[in-house]
């Protein structure tokens, strides 16, 4: 297996579906991402879908199996993306994140796995080998008690859904860091790798600071609230009725809504900022105290978002963070899930 992500031996071509920009295509691409307008062209194939076998465990990865793990990827895309420059805020959103869930959850250093296009390590690069590697280390043996947090910063992607499983018509993404040379992570392999293996009494939650990112776990369930609080679960199933629930756990998503037409934030220096959607979480876990309902978390982070971040300094470890950077364009966070339940009477617990 190529873990860091290097050129094949052979490779095609093929033209964007967006810009009609030519692009290269390795072997074993399902999708390609266009370096120039950052959209996503599938690959038709005529051989037969392959079936994909979870990766083998990289010398690299901790051996801790403690009850509470974590995945942690921020991503800027520095020097990789033509004429669009790097994103602001993921590899603090990773570090602020570390820092609460060390602290105020009692997550284990040794069990959080951090990928960021910053680290020397090249086990600990966000390519796409290594996050593959790196939810299947997740979900790894889970059992009854466990408490799994994946959490992503960086770049989303849309592309039409081929296999009639999406209740939109779309299937969406997370882009690796070699996105542009071997494809995003689409939500069907993402469900099949952290959603669908969890055990009864295991838990995972996710939240993903990227654009399209409200689907990107592909969960049967989402949380519509209206702008006057109330609220209802929407089932998101596709129109063939694919399984998309759990082994009888339950994974929740925090992720964000944009209608597409919020321009992004660019703020002149990365290493001042944190993503609006990491740092809605984070401010909202703080400052709500243990045992807050779902509802009220939500309602938090939704009142932080809306007013702009308000007052940041953000410690991750060093300088405080002081700049707020809607990389991911997202208006207003939401709420997904395996299981419907009542958001104002189920405590947040990680």
């Amino acid at each position: 297996m190529n873990f860091l992500g290097r050129s094949r031996t052979s490779s095609s071509s093929t033209r964007c579906r967006h810009c009609s920009a030519s692009l290269a295509v390795t072997p074993d691409c399902s999708t390609v991402q266009c370096t120039q307008c950052n959209g996503v062209t599938r690959i038709r194939r005529s051989t037969s879908r392959i079936v994909r076998q979870p990766p083998a465990p990289a010398a690299g990865f901790p051996c801790a199996r403690g009850n509470k793990r974590a995945v942690l990827i921020g991503i800027t895309y520095a020097g990789s993306r033509r004429g669009c420059g790097q994103l602001n805020g993921p590899i603090n959103d990773v570090k602020c994140m570390r820092q609460v869930l060390c602290q105020k959850f009692g997550f284990p250093s040794e069990c959080i796995i951090t990928l960021s296009d910053d680290q020397k390590d090249p086990f600990r690069l966000p390519t796409k080998d290594n996050i593959r590697m790196a939810m299947h280390w997740l979900v790894q043996n889970n059992c009854y008690g466990d408490s799994l947090v994946f959490h992503f910063s960086g770049m989303g992607a849309q592309v039409a859904d081929c296999d009639g499983d999406e209740a939109d018509g779309y299937d969406e993404a997370i882009c690796p860091m070699d996105s542009f040379q071997r494809g995003p992570i689409l939500d069907d392999e993402i469900n099949e790798a952290i959603v669908r293996p969890l055990v009864p009494g295991a838990k995972l939650h996710a939240v993903v600071d990227a654009c399209h990112s409200a689907g990107v776990l592909d969960l049967p369930f989402q949380c519509r609230i209206s702008s006057t609080g109330n609220w209802q679960w929407q089932d998101q199933r596709g129109p063939n009725g694919a399984c998309k629930g759990t082994s009888g756990g339950q994974a929740v998503l925090f992720s964000g809504f944009s209608d597409g037409k919020t321009k992004f934030s660019v703020m002149p220096d990365a290493y001042a900022s944190v993503g609006a959607m990491t740092h809605s979480f984070i401010k909202a876990v703080e400052c709500e105290p243990r045992g807050v309902t779902y509802g009220r978390l939500l309602t938090t982070m939704r009142t932080i978002m809306v007013n702009g971040g308000g007052s940041c300094n953000m410690p991750c470890g060093g300088a405080p963070i002081t700049k707020i950077a809607n990389f991911s364009g997202v208006q207003e966070p939401q709420l997904s899930s395996s299981e419907m339940f009542d958001i104002h009477r189920r405590p947040f617990c990680l």
